[in-house]
């Protein structure tokens, strides 16, 4: 039995492209080694590839608050559900930039917030079973004094609102299930488990 697999002990037999539009799908062909020894057979997988993204969590110490955002999304009305989603603010690594870029981009664009600081929550895959996205998480500190309206990037077919929530709430939406986008249960989750550790750096 293979205490430990590693990357070194999957053999890549083939790659290809076969659907390309706003997203990517690639179909690999690949054996792997197993846990009691030997190799598998041959595989075929097909990937999503969707890029790798960050979320930032939004929090006004001084009025211990989050900033929510609701945006449609295309998978919440397939699966059945409720279509506009409460969320916080994310958004897609381009080439070139940081996560710490696109965290503190993002803030702005997507919610008018300016981020003053920035603390590393996770990093985590999403669904990697199916597809090569990860996401990086951060808490941002924020003066949420005048946030809201409509926000996001007519160029990107994005309609926004932004809330300002009392910590308390969310946290009650969270325990309610209310909360159904993986970044947002996950960055919620981290808040309170670190609310405290929070406050007593942000005062």
């Amino acid at each position: 039995m293979t205490d430990r697999l590693t990357r070194d002990d999957v053999t890549v037999i083939e790659r290809e492209t076969v659907y390309q539009g706003y997203f990517r799908i690639d179909r690999y062909r690949l054996r792997h080694r197993l846990h009691a020894g030997g190799w598998s057979g041959e595989v075929m997988r097909e990937l999503f590839e969707r890029g790798h993204a960050v979320a930032i969590l939004l929090y006004d110490p001084a009025r211990d608050a989050l900033v929510m955002i609701h945006q449609f999304r295309i998978g919440a009305l397939a699966a059945g559900l409720e279509p506009w989603l409460a969320e916080i603010v994310a958004g897609i690594v381009e080439e070139g930039e940081t996560p710490e870029d696109v965290a503190r981009r993002e803030a702005n664009e997507e919610a008018g917030c300016v981020v003053t600081d920035l603390i590393p929550a996770c990093y985590y895959l999403v669904s990697p079973g199916g597809a090569t996205e990860s996401v990086h998480v951060f808490c941002g500190r924020v003066d949420s004094t005048g946030v809201g309206g409509i926000h996001g990037l007519a160029a990107e077919g994005e309609d926004i609102r932004v809330t300002v929530i009392p910590a308390d709430e969310v946290l009650a939406m969270l325990h309610r299930g209310e909360l159904l986008n993986s970044a947002t249960v996950i960055a919620v989750q981290w808040f309170a488990l670190n609310r405290d550790m929070l406050r007593q750096r942000w005062g």
